[in-house]
């Protein structure tokens, strides 16, 4: 069955997209390298902590950090190690576009439909991320974690795009693949497509009704139906 959220291609004027998990395949390889930091360091580290800290800034993070693991975690070692080993790893071209993004953007310049990536990641290194796999050209902008008060699952970052779009939240297509994510974009008003990609939706993002696509290709059938 083909993918048919409940509103129309015609209901969306511009996109905001996620970046880690949606148009780059880096949560992979953010959880094998965080890993790698915490065995350098010599402290325990286990599989699900990375996966509570999908979708939030390093604001967030280490609160989350000491939750699981303790108040005398070493978090800012941690996040030493992990930027120094994440750097190598885009530096060396090792964070792939997640299938169904060239396309995508096709589809979308085809139609002229702006497009800002809205995403946890401080900007400094976002960039770099987005220019390796050649995204960066592509973007009409980008509002990252550092340039905003609250970070997701707070709206603040998707109604600071629809701000750069210069189109209302409500006309905006959020696509994301974090349960924070999803959540920041329901509050922030917008339409909003889940592309989950190692989590699963949430409880209440189901509750929601909250469509799921399974990859960016059905993103991009389902706004090419805007030229029919």
């Amino acid at each position: 069955m083909s993918f048919v959220p409940p509103f129309a291609p015609h209901d969306v004027h511009a996109v905001i997209f996620d970046m880690d998990g949606l148009l780059l395949d880096s949560e992979r390889v953010a959880l094998a390298t965080v890993a790698l930091a915490a065995a350098e360091l010599g402290v325990p580290w286990r599989y699900e902590v990375g996966l509570a800290l999908v979708g939030l800034n390093s604001k967030d993070g280490p609160a989350v950090i000491r939750r699981h693991l303790g108040d005398d975690y070493p978090t800012a070692e941690l996040y030493e190690a992990f930027g120094r080993l994440y750097e190598l790893a885009i530096a060396e071209g090792r964070i792939p576009l997640k299938g169904g993004v060239t396309e995508l953007f096709d589809v979308l310049d085809g139609m002229a439909l702006g497009r800002v990536v809205a995403t946890s990641t401080r900007r400094s290194r976002a960039e770099p991320k987005l220019a390796a796999v050649g995204l960066l050209a592509r973007v009409h902008g980008m509002v990252c974690g550092d340039e905003v008060a609250c970070g997701k699952p707070a709206p603040d970052i998707f109604l600071a795009a629809a701000e750069r779009l210069g189109v209302p939240v409500a006309n905006c297509l959020v696509l994301e693949d974090s349960n924070a994510g999803v959540r920041g974009a329901l509050a922030a008003g917008a339409r909003v497509i889940m592309v989950p990609d190692l989590l699963q939706p949430a409880d209440d993002v189901r509750a929601a009704g909250v469509p799921q696509a399974t990859s960016l290709h059905d993103i991009a059938r389902f706004l090419s139906m805007r030229l029919a």
